[in-house]
């Protein structure tokens, strides 16, 4: 049996199969991410999903790609983890930009990923190159959920956020402010609580300080990271991965045409396009 995960910071969709002609069962976990969770965190998370457990006995082959695993002692954390709960079965762990040029593309192009959090790379058509390092939500992620949803937090605190849209984003979350600080300081994926928030910018996205909100957002991603890549931009697609770009696709657009620049393929969730590439890899018979 074929296991295949791709994970951000708050969610990890997993796929397994017996083979490429067989139907796929697809499970939904909490995300899996090295770099802020520990390795007993991440065990129970795989362990207290009963449908995992259930067909562990019968994993062979894993393939794992997700935030977080960018370096080799957090690639060697994540493996040791799935050694662990799949004691039959042989693992390769890649980070999720990986998955995201294997989503999109076989052949030389800039990938962009934008979820939970953001990252961009350029692919060689063999190996990925970026020319920025990753240095997470509280330094970088221009253009992410937890992006957006320090920003909304901020404007809303600072009353800056219209008072029609103030008395709404009130009415949806938990604004105290003991327990906002709670969840930031407090809690083990920070990130995820914030990127909790952006839903509210896209369910009013048609007020005009969201979408200042929003293109100020992703001109800095496209000013900071893709424009990074101008060069190789010239003679390859761009191509945007992650919830944020789908649903932002219309914004990014309009930003990237101002620079001459255009988004070849928006996709939401690459875990259905990795399957096909791994078949079509026939790295699953």
């Amino acid at each position: 049996m074929i296991l295949i995960a791709e994970s951000g910071s708050t969610k990890c969709d997993w796929v397994l199969f017996y083979s490429s002609n067989s139907s796929p069962k697809r499970i939904r976990t909490k995300g899996l991410n090295p770099a802020i969770l520990k390795k007993k965190e991440l065990k129970k998370i795989i362990s207290d999903n009963k449908e995992l457990s259930e067909h562990s006995h019968l994993v062979t082959s894993i393939y794992f790609f997700g935030a977080g695993c960018n370096t080799s002692k957090s690639k060697n954390k994540v493996q040791l983890i799935l050694s662990s709960c799949f004691k039959k079965a042989t693992s390769i762990v890649e980070e999720d930009t990986m998955a995201a040029v294997y989503a999109t593309t076989k052949t030389p192009a800039v990938v962009c990923i934008l979820g939970t959090g953001s990252n961009c790379c350029y692919f060689n058509g063999k190996s990925i190159h970026s020319k920025a390092p990753s240095l997470g939500f509280l330094v970088m992620d221009e253009g992410s959920g937890n992006y957006f949803g320090k920003e909304l937090l901020k404007a809303h605190y600072y009353k800056q956020m219209p008072e029609e849209l103030r008395i709404i984003f009130k009415e949806q979350f938990d604004l105290k402010e003991k327990n906002v600080i709670k969840k930031l300081y407090q809690s083990k994926t920070p990130n995820k609580y914030l990127a909790n928030f952006a839903i509210f910018l896209f369910d009013n996205i048609e007020h005009p300080f969201m979408k200042k909100i929003l293109n100020e957002g992703m001109d800095k991603f496209v000013e900071n990271h893709i424009l990074q890549y101008s060069k190789e931009l010239e003679t390859v697609p761009l191509h945007f991965v992650g919830s944020i770009s789908f649903y932002a696709k219309e914004n990014i657009e309009n930003i990237l045409n101002k620079r001459g620049l255009k988004g070849t393929s928006f996709v939401q969730r690459p875990i259905d396009n990795l399957i096909e590439r791994i078949k079509q890899d026939h790295l699953i018979s």
